[in-house]
């Protein structure tokens, strides 16, 4: 199995000219390569591959005034390519939304290196054109013997570098356990467990919320273009930053422990992007970040072999009663505590959904009736 492992990195002065070079030249070819498929399907109905883009970027190499696409290393134009090609293919199949331009300073900075256009040698990887090794952190040991295949090379709005090492890894499964569960998502909890269990939402974004607006608000009023507005929105970013890095930290914890404790994990297929459509909701569902959190459990379960089962999003898990499953016409989302009139049982909302949730996984996944494939 292909892993990565990403790590931060301090690149040198000239190790930064060079990088910011190629980060450059990388996203002129994506953005020239678009326009040119563009173009040749709206005006000659013409398909444009990858191997059409490849020749194309032979020849502007050679153009008068993009001469300096040759500074830096072709493998690392090429993958761009690549993952042009990548991005059309997803359109085709209906996974994503039509390839847009990457613009400076709104999209991530981003470099490829295949095997052959970086060396690996004693614990240090030097990038083709670049002067010495990268000056790695290694916070964590790469597998023992594993040699890379791809490294890609980044750097974020806070002006941080990244490496992203892929290698070739055998991990093993974890023992088989007898433990399931179901996870309700929810705002004052970030999850409720079928166990009875329900974990703290931290509200990272609420939490440093009075100085992003500070910042923003110093932000406004610095004149466009200007040294200032940079720096400005610099201090944005790194506020951003900080609430992002918190947030996935925690969800990597939760959905760790989740996987290694449970042999089967049921879940609600959630219409997340629908349901920030609520501008008095939006925001703290975003801080939430369940769509993430599902994404974490899908590709640990496929790694340690677990299973994570999704149920149906129009279900009505809160509105049915666990012990004798009547069903209430409403339920308002202020009413935390319920009782059933059909059996007389008090249900805390969300570990009654929660129980629910388990249940009606457990049914489907045995019959395969309204189970959601996993996104991935």
């Amino acid at each position: 199995m292909k892993r990565a492992y990403r790590y931060r990195f301090y690149p040198t002065p000239e190790q930064a000219d060079q990088l910011a070079k190629t980060f450059g030249c990388v996203r002129y070819v994506y953005n020239r390569a678009l326009a040119e498929r563009h173009r040749a399907w709206f005006q000659e109905q013409r398909r444009v591959t990858y191997v059409d883009t490849a020749k194309m970027l032979t020849g502007w190499k050679r153009e008068p005034g993009t001469e300096w696409l040759a500074e830096v290393s072709n493998v690392a134009l090429q993958q761009t390519l690549r993952h042009l090609q990548t991005a059309y293919v997803n359109f085709w199949q209906k996974r994503a939304r039509y390839p847009t331009f990457k613009k400076k300073g709104k999209t991530t900075d981003s470099a490829t290196y295949m095997v052959n256009a970086f060396s690996f040698r004693n614990g240090q990887i030097t990038l083709a054109k670049q002067d010495g090794p990268l000056r790695i952190v290694w916070s964590r040991p790469l597998p023992e013997g594993a040699g890379p295949s791809q490294v890609t090379v980044s750097r974020n709005s806070r002006g941080q570098y990244h490496i992203s090492i892929l290698v070739e890894e055998t991990i093993t499964t974890l023992p088989v356990s007898a433990n399931r569960v179901g996870v309700d998502a929810g705002i004052t909890s970030l999850v409720t467990l079928s166990t009875g269990e329900k974990i703290a939402n931290p509200k990272h974004e609420k939490a440093d919320r009075a100085r992003l607006a500070r910042a923003q608000r110093e932000l406004s009023r610095k004149a466009r273009g200007s040294a200032n507005r940079a720096r400005a929105r610099g201090r944005v970013a790194r506020i951003h930053g900080r609430i992002a890095d918190r947030r996935r930290d925690h969800l990597h914890k939760l959905s760790s422990r989740i996987i290694r404790e449970n042999q089967t994990v049921v879940i609600e297929d959630l219409a997340v992007r629908n349901m920030v459509k609520n501008r008095a909701l939006a925001r703290v569902i975003s801080d939430a970040s369940w769509s993430e959190l599902r994404r974490m459990l899908e590709y640990k379960a496929g790694w340690y072999g677990r299973e994570v089962v999704a149920i149906d999003r129009f279900y009505p898990s809160s509105r049915t009663c666990s012990v004798c499953g009547s069903l209430v016409d409403t339920l308002p989302l202020d009413v935390r505590a319920w009782t059933c009139r059909g059996c007389g049982a008090v249900h805390d909302r969300d570990l009654n959904a929660a129980r629910n949730i388990l249940a009606a996984g457990l049914a489907v996944a045995a019959c395969g009736d309204g189970v959601r494939p996993p996104r991935s």
